[in-house]
């Protein structure tokens, strides 16, 4: 790695990483970030195939609306081919298709839907009342206290800079293992710069909305995605953009898991700004199973 890209910063990262490659029309190439990982974090597909996506569509249309779904585990150590197919233009709306492609086989797949900005009826929920973040532990505290008695592939998780923060507002799930309400309130931020462009906005918040929601399916059962027990992957994932954000600030991450069954556990978000803006809303069913030798 040259000395450039050592000096960069986890979201500068992120952002080259979104930075895809165009091969084709319609056939873009994007790299993974050699973090040590296993596999390609979900988010990190949703967000580059969002921008394949985005770079087959009039500039003043934006996406609204996605629903993928996750085939195979992605290869970090080799690039993904997203394929995107141009479904439809309407006079409001555009549709669009991305499949990932690595070793000859689609990974994942992906529908996005695309609107002109207009008027329309407002309302929304409220946020929850919550802690701000700065009431709450930070990642550097929470890494002193909590990493040394951990599991190391805990310690391995948690010890990597990573492009967005998080602070829990409850860290009783890291700490024991009662069966717990299957909820959870997160504050979540970039550590680093987004760029003024909303393509690159929706890309990383469609990034970081891939992060701890399967966890949070687990509440109810006193386990974790770190149960080295257990076998947990996202499966699907869908994400609707309700309100643009520039992403410079804290947001809050609500998460509830209305439903564990057949070794999936569903979960649903919502993506506020501290301002109590709603700004997405997210939706997601992993497989949560024990593993067969367990």
């Amino acid at each position: 790695m040259s000395q450039e890209h050592e000096d960069q910063t986890a979201m500068d990262q992120l952002i080259r990483t979104l930075d895809l490659e165009n091969l084709e029309v319609n056939l873009f190439r994007g790299s993974s970030p050699q973090v040590g990982w296993q596999r390609v974090f979900g988010g990190q597909v949703i967000a580059q195939a969002l921008m394949a996506a985005q770079r087959c569509v009039e500039a003043d249309r934006f996406v609204h609306s996605l629903h993928a779904y996750f085939m195979r585990p992605g290869d970090p150590a080799v690039p993904i081919l997203y394929q995107v197919e141009r479904i439809r233009d309407g006079a409001s709306f555009a549709t669009r298709r991305v499949v990932a492609i690595q070793h000859g086989k689609a990974i994942f797949s992906m529908s996005a839907s695309f609107q002109l900005e207009e008027e329309g009826f407002d309302h929304q929920v409220a946020m929850p009342d919550i802690k701000p973040p700065e009431a709450l532990m930070g990642e550097t505290e929470f890494r002193e206290v909590f990493l040394s008695q951990a599991p190391e592939n805990v310690r391995k998780y948690w010890g990597r800079e990573r492009p967005v923060e998080i602070r829990p507002v409850s860290l009783v799930h890291y700490l024991t293992k009662d069966k717990l309400k299957p909820e959870a309130h997160i504050w979540v931020r970039p550590t680093g710069t987004v760029p003024d462009d909303r393509h690159y906005q929706s890309a990383v918040l469609a990034y970081l909305s891939d992060m701890t929601l399967l966890d949070t399916s687990l509440y109810a059962h006193g386990r974790s995605i770190f149960d080295p027990s257990l076998q947990v992957a996202s499966l699907d994932h869908a994400m609707w953009f309700h309100r643009p954000s520039a992403l410079d600030d804290w947001l809050l991450y609500t998460q509830d898991s209305p439903s564990a069954f057949g070794g999936r556990g569903m979960t649903r978000g919502s993506l506020y700004s501290r301002s109590g803006s709603l700004i997405a809303s997210v939706a997601q069913e992993g497989l949560i199973r024990k593993k067969a030798n367990d």
